[in-house]
C-alpha cells in the first residue's frame, strides 16, 4: 500500500501538483488529454533543456544525444541548440536529423552493420564521425572514402567489462555483437588498418558498457582500460558511451549528469589520460526519461480471484519496456495527484497478449476507475521510439509543453497512415 503521491522527484522538473489536476510546462494535463485524447505522450521542453545543456556543460564538444532514446525533429534541433550533437545509428535517423535542419558536423553515426548505402551517405554529407564497428565496414569504407569524401572516426571497442544491468543492454563484455575486442587483440589490428587508409582520420576509441547503470564502478574501470590501450596514440578524443541510469520507481536513486561527467574526468585523471583528449560521451536515456510521461484513459477494471486488472487504452504498443526487460513504472490519478494511493491493481494495456502489463502491481486513489485519467511518468526514453502498430494501433501523438503553451511535435497516427503502405 502507498499512503503518498506520486514522488515529484519521478516527475519533469515543472510539475505542479494540485487538488484536482497536474501542470506541466504550465499545462493542465487534464487539459491536454481533452485536446488531444489518449495515450498521449507528453514531455516537459525545461526538462530536456536543461539535461541538455548540463551534458553539454560537463563533457567536451561532441557530447552527442543519444537519438535512439526519442527521436523527432523537434527534439533533434532542441539538442543542437543546447549544444550537443546528435548520434544516429541508421540511415532512417540520419535522414530524419538532415531533414530537421541539423549541420551534418553536428551528427556521429554508430551501427554495427551499417549498410553501404549508409556509409555512403554519411561521407557525402560530412558527418562528424563516424564510429567504426567491424573489418567488414573497414573494408566498405576502403571502396568509399576519397579526398573528397573523407572520413573522421572513432573505433568502437569492447573493454571486456560487465555494466550490473539487464542482459540485453549490457554491451561492453567480450560476448557481444558490437565493436572490436581489446582482449583478442581485433582492436588494434582495426585502428592499424584505419590508418592505412588515405583521408581517413582516427580520432580516438569508443566504448559503451551498456544501459541503465546506476553507478560509476563500470565507468572507472573502462576508462582504466582504455587510457592505457591508448597510451601512445596520440588521440585527441576518448568516448566513453552512454548507460547513465534513471530512477523509475520511488526509491530508486541514480548519478545526475553533472556527477556522472565528474566521476569520468575524475577517473579519467587518475588513470594517466592526456589533458588534451576531449572526452565525450553519449547520453540518451538520463535526458529525456525523466522528461516524459504518457497519459491513458482507463477503459475497464476487472476484478479476479487473484489481483484487480484495470485497462488502458494504450499498454505495450507505445512502452514496450516493461515486456522486453521487466521494467517497473509507478502511476498516478492526474485529478487526484495528492491524494493517498492505497488501491493496488495490474496496469494492462489493450492488446491481445497476457503479457501486456505495464506496471505488475500500480498503486492508485480508491476511487480511480473507468474513466479516469492515469499517468506513468518517467516515460521520455524508449517508449515511443520503440513503439509499434501491433493489433494496427496507431501510434499516440507527442506534445511537448513549455511556458504554459502545448505544441504538437509528432501527430497522432490514423488509421489512413497504417494503410498507406498497402499495395
Amino acid at each position: 500500500m502507498s499512503s503518498k503521491p506520486i514522488a515529484a522527484s519521478l516527475l519533469p522538473d515543472t510539475a505542479e501538483l494540485t487538488d484536482h489536476d497536474v501542470l506541466v510546462g504550465g499545462v493542465s494535463l487534464i487539459e491536454l488529454a481533452t485536446t488531444y485524447e489518449t495515450p498521449l505522450f507528453v514531455y516537459d521542453e525545461a526538462t530536456l533543456r536543461a539535461r541538455c545543456a548540463e551534458a553539454a556543460a560537463v563533457f567536451d564538444d561532441g557530447v552527442a544525444f543519444a537519438s535512439k532514446s526519442f527521436l523527432c525533429a523537434a527534439m533533434a534541433r532542441l539538442a543542437v541548440e543546447e549544444g550537443l550533437c546528435l548520434d544516429v545509428a541508421t540511415g532512417g535517423e540520419l535522414d530524419l536529423v538532415l531533414r530537421a535542419g541539423v549541420d551534418p558536423s553536428r551528427v556521429i553515426v554508430h551501427g554495427n552493420n551499417k549498410l553501404p548505402s549508409e556509409l555512403e551517405r554519411a561521407l557525402e554529407v560530412g558527418v562528424h564521425r563516424v564510429v567504426v564497428d567491424n573489418f567488414d565496414e573497414i573494408e566498405r569504407l576502403r571502396d568509399l572514402v576519397s579526398a573528397t569524401r573523407p572520413l573522421h572516426c572513432l573505433v568502437r571497442v569492447t573493454p571486456g567489462v560487465e555494466a550490473h544491468t539487464h542482459e540485453f543492454i549490457r554491451t561492453g563484455q567480450e560476448d557481444t555483437k558490437f565493436g572490436f575486442s581489446l582482449a583478442a587483440g581485433a582492436a588494434r589490428r582495426a585502428i592499424d588498418a584505419l590508418r592505412e587508409l588515405s583521408h581517413v582520420t582516427v580520432h580516438g576509441v569508443h566504448a559503451h558498457i551498456g544501459s541503465q547503470i546506476f553507478d560509476t564502478a563500470g565507468f572507472d574501470e573502462t576508462i582504466k582500460i582504455l587510457v592505457d590501450f591508448i597510451a601512445e596514440d596520440d588521440f585527441d578524443e576518448l568516448c566513453i558511451g552512454g548507460g547513465l541510469g534513471v530512477a523509475y520507481v520511488e526509491g530508486e536513486s541514480t548519478l545526475s549528469l553533472s556527477q556522472w561527467g565528474r566521476a569520468v574526468r575524475a577517473a579519467a585523471t587518475a588513470a594517466g589520460l592526456d589533458p588534451r583528449v576531449r572526452i565525450t560521451a553519449e547520453p540518451g536515456r538520463a535526458i529525456v526519461a525523466q522528461a516524459g510521461l504518457t497519459l491513458y484513459r482507463v477503459g475497464a477494471v476487472k476484478p479476479v480471484t487473484q489481483r484487480t486488472y484495470m485497462a488502458v487504452d494504450g499498454g505495450m504498443s507505445d512502452n514496450p519496456r516493461p515486456v522486453l526487460y521487466g521494467s517497473g513504472y509507478e502511476a498516478f490519478d492526474v485529478a487526484q495527484p495528492l491524494a493517498a494511493r492505497p488501491q493496488a491493481v495490474r496496469l494492462v494495456g489493450r492488446h491481445c497478449e497476457s503479457g501486456d502489463v505495464l506496471i505488475d502491481e500500480a498503486w492508485l486513489p480508491e476511487s480511480t476507475g473507468v474513466g479516469s485519467l492515469v499517468a506513468t511518468p518517467v516515460t521520455g526514453a524508449y517508449g515511443y521510439s520503440m513503439a509499434s502498430n501491433y493489433n494496427r494501433v496507431g501510434r499516440p501523438a507527442v506534445v511537448f509543453v513549455a511556458d504554459g503553451t502545448a505544441r504538437v511535435v509528432l501527430r497522432r497516427e490514423t488509421f489512413d497512415d497504417l494503410a498507406r503502405l498497402e499495395a
